[in-house]
Formats: structure tokens, sequence, C-alpha cells
């Protein structure tokens, strides 16, 4: 067996045809423009919401499986999808959204921003369990008060404070 690694499909090339390595994962939003958070409002609008129902897919679909599959408690239910679907939107939201660069600061600011909105969040999702049952419909319309009102507060604060610092 030949061990020559040129070898033609033996390992993946490097873009410049010549340096081998591991396939590198693709990033987001799939283009090559340099980040900005020059973004206008109204893109960032349609983004984050864009953003948001994708997040939101993920979040509700483990927040009803883990309440109807195992019946876990609403909070501890809705905790993990929570959990799920902002790591998901900050991801993309960093990137695409407002186009901004991975910064130490940034990142710290949004984790303080979602532990407040966790909170928000599965309060009042919890709150609304308890009053409406858990019909599949009272179970979306509380899961999309509680979104809707978390999903504000990100994108205000996001908007406004953290996505300014450098």
């Amino acid at each position: 067996m030949n061990e020559d690694p040129a070898q033609p499909g033996q390992h993946p090339e490097h873009e410049d045809f010549h340096t081998r390595h591991a396939p590198m994962p693709i990033e987001l939003p799939f283009d090559d423009e340099e980040a900005s958070t020059d973004v206008d409002i109204k893109t960032q609008i349609i983004r984050f919401i864009a953003t948001g129902a994708l997040s939101a897919v993920f979040d509700f679909s483990l927040t009803y499986l883990l309440q109807e599959a195992f019946g876990a408690p609403f909070w501890l239910a809705k905790g993990c999808g929570f959990i799920l679907g902002t790591t998901i939107a900050y991801l993309i939201n960093r990137r695409w959204t407002f186009r901004a660069e991975p910064s130490t600061a940034r990142f710290i600011a949004v984790v303080a921003l979602y532990f407040v909105t966790f909170f928000v969040n599965i309060g009042l999702y919890n709150w609304l369990m308890h009053r409406w049952g858990t019909e599949l419909f009272a179970v979306a319309l509380a899961f999309c008060i509680a979104q809707g009102v978390a999903t504000v507060i990100n994108f205000v604060v996001q908007r406004a404070v953290i996505f300014k610092i450098r």
C-alpha cells in the first residue's frame, strides 16, 4: 500500500490545493463578507426573526418532547429547550444578524442577558402552563408568549448594547 500523503484522495486538500488538513466546519452566513455592525435595522429585524423562528423550532421541539415523552416538569423542559434555542440563536445572530466578530466581552454580556431572559421566559411559561393546562394549544400559546417576551428583550438589548461592544 502506498503511504505517500500527497497521493490524491488520501487527505482533504486546503483551498490552495497543496496544504493538507482536516475538513473545516461551515461558517454562517455562507459568504466571505467581513463581519460588520453596520447592518440596517430592517435587515436585522428580519434576520433576527428568521433566526428566532429556527431556534424556536428546536426550543419547542425539545420542550414538548421532554414534557410528553419523558414527563419532565414544565420548568425543566422549558429550561432545556431555552438553552438549546438561545445557543443556536446566539451563534447565528452574532455572525449573520449583527455581523459581529467574536468578542469575549460581548459573549459575557450575552450570557448575562440570556441568564435574565432565561428566568423571564421560564417563569412566564411555567406561570401560564399552571393556569391554562397542558393541551397542545395551551402549550403552544404559553410557549409563544414566553418566547415573544424574551425575544423582544433580547433584540432590544443586543442591538442597543451588546453588539455595540468591541
